[in-house]
């Protein structure tokens, strides 16, 4: 049996994928209601992260920050108080390495192991089973889970030991919202410069300016699609884990520094639950052009 806590905008699509390949589920969720579909699919509820923990010999968690997996570790009904000698958690979270060391530690003081996998690729990437996973912890309990993580990913690498799981996550973190920014800064230039976008987008993306967040999120940001795969609130946190990761290595980031700082004012202006890539609304904000949109007026900018 394998336990699934944590049934958002990636976890109930890595859940849903488990059912698919025919592996026994018991999961739950703070917000009962996001239990139902995957109940009708096959899946046990369960009342508490506890009992998941007692039920399961595989417990798997997908929650939000690192206060979120502290919540449902601890407590007379956390994962802790249902763990025994033998089983294995398993954090796909992105949460800070140094926490998830104590949380190890606290789960290994049970008889239990723990990895940290923290995954990419968005909400699609979880509907869809095409994850990349980057895996911290043992050998053995990485082979062991394997299974299961070939059920929802297909770039699944073990990195080393606990912690570096974490650690992997932020570096992809990194690439990401840089990507990002210039994904962002082409696109505005090429709307200032007047081009077809669309035809500019086919030029480009095949060659050494090619990426995956210029290929996926590019033609969202031309429809002014703002549809998450990755929200502009969970982006923001995994930002200040980077920045906080960097301030404790003494390592500057002024690029990442700066996204950070963009995503915080859209934060401001109400745009947390948008995709990752509203990013580009904050560089609009600066100079009154819309990238696939007609311009506002001057009155506006």
């Amino acid at each position: 049996m394998v336990g699934f806590i944590g049934l958002g905008i990636m976890g109930s699509g890595m859940a849903r994928n488990l059912l698919e390949k025919g592996h026994r589920l018991v999961v739950w969720n703070r917000t009962r209601a996001k239990m139902d579909p995957l109940v009708e699919a096959g899946a046990e509820p369960a009342d508490s992260p506890r009992e998941v923990a007692e039920r399961a010999d595989v417990v798997m968690i997908c929650v939000s920050d690192t206060p979120d997996v502290e919540a449902v570790l601890h407590g007379d009904d956390g994962i802790l108080a249902g763990l025994s000698d033998g089983k294995l958690v398993v954090d796909h979270s992105t949460i800070s390495p140094s926490a998830t060391l104590t949380f190890a530690s606290a789960v290994e003081e049970k008889g239990a192991r723990w990895l940290d996998a923290p995954v990419s690729g968005g909400s699609e990437g979880a509907q869809r089973g095409t994850l990349s996973i980057m895996v911290g912890g043992d050998e053995a309990s990485f082979q062991r889970a394997l299974p299961y993580f070939e059920a929802y990913g297909t770039t699944v690498v073990h990195v080393g030991g606990q912690g570096a799981g974490q650690m992997v996550k932020l570096v992809n973190q990194v690439l990401v919202v840089v990507n990002q920014l210039a994904v962002s800064e082409a696109l505005l230039l090429a709307q200032a410069g007047r081009l077809d976008l669309r035809k500019t987008l086919d030029a480009v993306k095949g060659g050494a300016a090619g990426s995956w967040m210029l290929a996926n999120r590019g033609p969202q940001m031309i429809e002014r699609d703002w549809r998450p795969g990755f929200t502009i609130d969970l982006q923001e946190k995994d930002l200040r884990l980077v920045l906080e990761a960097a301030d404790e290595l003494a390592v500057p980031l002024p690029g990442t520094a700066l996204v950070f700082q963009m995503y915080r004012a859209l934060q401001r202006r109400g745009l947390g639950l948008e995709g990752n890539h509203a990013l580009v609304k904050a560089l609009e904000e600066m100079c009154g052009l819309r990238v696939g949109g007609e311009d506002p007026p001057a009155s506006e900018r």
